[in-house]
């Protein structure tokens, strides 16, 4: 018997029925279109791996229907109507692909981004918006929309319309009355300040997002489906400010009373279905959610618009819990459960849930390094734990024509990436782990409650690795002599890193990070952080949720300076949930010395004194590449991977294991 069955069973779109309760969450396909508006064969062959992968309804990021009110660096995303014949030629052969594995597709259109344009993606335009209001990134006034150009943008949606119909799509999207992009700042009083038919009361404010619906039901008929992904909820305390879970604010964007009478409204416009989620660009951390976020946090609101509205509801925000996302469906919060990330990190995860597979899915660790990181500076979608996410023909697995012996020195994720890739083409792996469990920096890094898929990917490679019969040598230290004994043909040395540390004096209860976060060490009641990148920054978090009074002192002027490039929604939200949960932070800040319970401070010319029962140090970390110097003269084929190579980040020691492992 099907564990999730429901999950399983088919639902419809208006005429369009789907084979399952799955859809891929729309995100910025950047990187997957071409100079001419198509999809480029990464795309194509993104989209169409998720379909094979078992997800019913595909729903591609966004796509722009015009490029001339709001000029897009071209190649940006795909645009239906820059060469329509291009996109059309391109797009079919996508869809049909898509159709093959019974899944459908509805392609994203866009009105724009208007103020919240990202400028390193979207090249240098003047900013367009309902109103001269101030821009999200840049210190710029936007200019106003003519009538006109929003009556050329509202036919160019009909265009794009008509136009992704003959290409084979099922439905549309609308991007969207959510996260404040351009219709969204329509919708919206705080940032429509505009006085003729689209300002003003919220019928007019709506009318931008009413008239698209009804040019695409004119030109592509009633029975075309078009969706609307739809926030009920701006949670915006003021411009370029959001916030935080649990925090009593004046809500400046939509609020709750307004979300549901204009999700009535929509919904009489002709809209067939709401994608719902909360947020704004102000505060980023809702419409992306890092893992400092709660699982299914859009769910709540959701079934808020299930009680209101008769149209399916799609559900997004960490739903990768097959638990949350059966109990969605059960409990009558939503109709399907939309998955993002989640199918970047894995885009078998239909398949393997339907098959009961559950320990094969790879997780999602929400660090947004490989997805919303790269597409904000190089304008790009990956993923930090999938290497083939958006690149799945330039990293297919390669064959081999000769077996060889493989040894592994290390067992974090470059060391484990790097086994399962040879051992899944084929190869004779070994691994040497000095300690007792696979994992690395992910034993200490999954320590705080908000980090839990840092151990559920710790876990996942453990039994990746045991289903591909590699062989696992726990408390194996390699030396030099053991390495050379084992007559490997191909040796990597993945030894990780060491957490740099500082001399306070005697050093008596002074600790590093990961012994704390490994609870090797009681840090005390009242403790300081010397260090604010992420690993300091998110230690503090967790003993202050855990009712620790905690300090952070950083010799620089700002925290999470040295980390990068962290997804702005991780890491404003992470700064902000620092004061909030009161931590005090002491930049420009030296420590010198701690003794008898009192830590010493160099902050500019002046010194500072702070009591405290422990200093923890997140001051870094060191690469171990020693015994990598020890052999590279002396193994023919040696390759170092991970921090052993260059301290980075998850997703850099993952690809780079997975760049070398794939040509052994």
């Amino acid at each position: 018997m099907l564990k999730y069955k429901n999950l399983f069973t088919p639902t419809k779109i208006g005429s369009v029925e789907l084979k399952n309760r799955f859809a891929l969450a729309p995100m910025g396909p950047l990187g997957l279109g071409d100079a001419d508006g198509g999809f480029n064969q990464r795309g194509i062959d993104y989209y169409t791996e998720r379909a094979k992968g078992g997800t019913g309804l595909i729903i591609t990021g966004v796509t722009f229907v015009e490029n001339e009110i709001e000029g897009h660096g071209m190649p940006s995303c795909p645009c239906s109507t820059y060469n329509p014949v291009h996109f059309i030629r391109t797009a079919k052969e996508m869809t049909e692909r898509i159709h093959a594995y019974q899944s459908k597709v509805f392609l994203q259109l866009s009105g724009g981004f208007g103020r919240v344009t990202i400028p390193t993606n979207l090249g240098e335009y003047p900013p367009v918006a309902p109103s001269p209001i101030q821009h999200r990134w840049l210190d710029k006034t936007c200019r106003e929309l003519t009538v006109a150009e929003i009556k050329t943008i509202i036919k160019k949606f009909g265009d794009g319309a008509a136009n992704a119909k003959r290409a084979g799509f099922d439905g549309i999207q609308i991007h969207a009355v959510h996260e404040g992009y351009l219709i969204d700042q329509f919708a919206i009083s705080l940032f429509n300040h505009r006085t003729d038919e689209y300002g003003g009361s919220l019928e007019n404010r709506l009318r931008f997002a009413r008239e698209i619906v009804e040019e695409i039901k004119d030109r592509c008929g009633e029975d075309f489906p078009v969706t609307l992904r739809y926030s009920p909820k701006s949670f915006i305390k003021g411009l370029r400010d959001g916030a935080l879970p649990g925090e009593e604010f004046t809500e400046k964007g939509r609020d709750i009373e307004e979300g549901i009478a204009a999700a009535k409204m929509l919904v009489d416009y002709g809209y067939d279905a709401l994608d719902v989620d909360v947020g704004s660009y102000d505060s980023w951390w809702w419409s992306h959610p890092p893992m400092y976020q709660a699982k299914g946090l859009y769910k709540p609101f959701a079934k808020l618009m299930k009680e209101n509205v008769d149209v399916p509801i799609i559900c997004a925000g960490r739903m990768d819990n097959p638990d949350l996302a059966a109990q969605a469906i059960e409990d009558g919060s939503c109709d399907i459960i939309s998955l993002g990330r989640p199918l970047l990190a894995d885009p078998d995860y239909a398949n393997k849930l339907r098959q009961g597979r559950t320990q094969d899915i790879r997780p999602c660790i929400s660090c947004q390094e490989g997805c919303m990181g790269r597409i904000q500076e190089y304008a790009i979608l990956n993923c930090a734990v999938n290497p083939q996410a958006c690149r799945e023909r330039v990293t297919a697995y390669n064959p081999i024509l000769n077996k060889k012996k493989v040894l592994i020195i290390g067992g974090g994720v470059a060391g484990c990436e790097a086994a399962r890739v040879l051992a899944l083409r084929g190869h004779q792996v070994k691994l040497l782990e000095k300690s007792n469990q696979l994992g690395g920096n992910l034993i200490p890094g999954g320590a705080p409650d908000f980090k839990e898929d840092d151990l559920l990917l710790a876990d996942w490679y453990a039994n990746q690795l045991n289903k591909l019969d590699v062989e696992v040598a726990y408390h194996t230290e390699a030396d030099r002599e053991t390495v050379l004994k084992a007559e490997a043909d191909t040796v990597i040395v993945a030894t990780g890193s060491n957490p740099r540390t500082i001399s306070l004096g005697n050093n008596e209860n002074v600790y590093t990070a990961a012994q704390v976060l490994n609870k090797e060490v009681d840090p005390g009641q009242k403790t300081v952080v010397v260090g604010g990148g992420l690993v300091g920054c998110e230690t503090a978090l967790w003993l202050a949720q855990n009712d620790k009074e905690v300090a952070i002192v950083e010799v620089m002027d700002e925290l999470l300076k040295n980390n990068g490039p962290l997804c702005h929604a991780n890491s404003e939200m992470l700064e902000n949930l620092i004061p909030y949960h009161g931590i005090e932070v002491i930049t420009g800040a030296a420590a010198e010395k701690y003794q008898a319970g009192s830590l010493k401070l160099k902050v500019g010319s002046e010194e500072q004194e702070i009591n405290c029962d422990s200093v923890i140090l997140a001051v870094g970390y060191q690469e171990d590449n020693q015994l990598y110097e020890e052999l590279k003269f002396d193994v023919p084929d040696i390759h170092l991977l991970g921090d052993a190579k260059e301290v980075a980040n998850i997703m850099y020691a993952i690809w780079d294991a997975f760049e070398v492992a794939n040509h052994i």
